[in-house]
């Protein structure tokens, strides 16, 4: 899962970042709105977790500027004001949920899990497609009550593909949403085809069906249509 931290105190924003990648997710950062704002227009993240008080401008014209965009990404507004109206505003506009500084990082972690499930799977910890059973928080697969060994990448590519099933993904957005924003630098994206094909081996291998389809020249599609 992909997240953009907007926040102007650059020893919060590290010790956020560091933590959050340390629970596996893919983290980029943002110090000021213009920064944000260009990133949210370009890259397609899962949670924003946006300051209030940013230079430059307000984080909640942030989260106004996110929704005009009709993204699914979840939001959540992190501020220093325990301001009841800067949490009815930002709620009004659209913000799944609202945490003030100062806060324990493990509550944040548990909050964007939280997020994650309503907006992604409807609030559920589990994850079930046809054989497949996915336990996100864990990072653990089954097919057929079978665990599915499985890297860190090809989980998360695994619960990509599920997550969007019947959308056409183009290697490049697989390749930033598992691998960062700055990954749309590299020459090429021949790496996703070796990263699809080794988790495609371990599925079929393991009793699971192949429902990664290729469309050529364009990207892949999961569905058993």
């Amino acid at each position: 899962m992909k997240l953009l931290i907007v926040e102007d105190e650059p020893a919060l924003l590290e010790e956020i970042k560091n933590f959050l990648e340390k629970e596996h997710y893919v983290c980029e950062t943002a110090a000021n709105f213009n920064n944000a704002d260009e990133k949210l227009s370009i890259y397609h993240y899962d949670v924003a977790l946006i300051d209030i008080t940013l230079p430059g401008g307000s984080g909640l014209q942030l989260v106004e500027n996110l929704k005009t965009k009709n993204t699914n990404t979840g939001i959540i507004i992190i501020s220093a004001r325990n301001s009841l109206d800067d949490k009815l505003t930002g709620l009004d506009l659209g913000a799944d949920d609202y945490i003030t500084k100062p806060f324990h990082l493990s509550e944040l972690n548990a909050r964007v899990k939280a997020v994650l499930r309503r907006r992604k799977f409807d609030g559920a910890k589990t994850i079930k497609f046809n054989e497949f059973e996915l336990l996100p928080d864990q990072g653990t697969v089954q097919i057929n009550g079978k665990i599915l060994v499985l890297t860190k990448k090809e989980f998360e590519m695994l619960l990509f593909f599920i997550s969007n099933k019947n959308r056409l993904l183009t290697r490049e957005s697989i390749a930033e949403h598992l691998w960062g924003d700055n990954i749309d630098l590299a020459d090429n994206f021949d790496f996703i085809y070796t990263h699809i094909n080794n988790l495609r081996k371990k599925i079929v291998k393991n009793g699971g069906n192949d429902y990664i389809k290729t469309m050529y020249g364009i990207g892949y599609k999961f569905t058993n249509q």
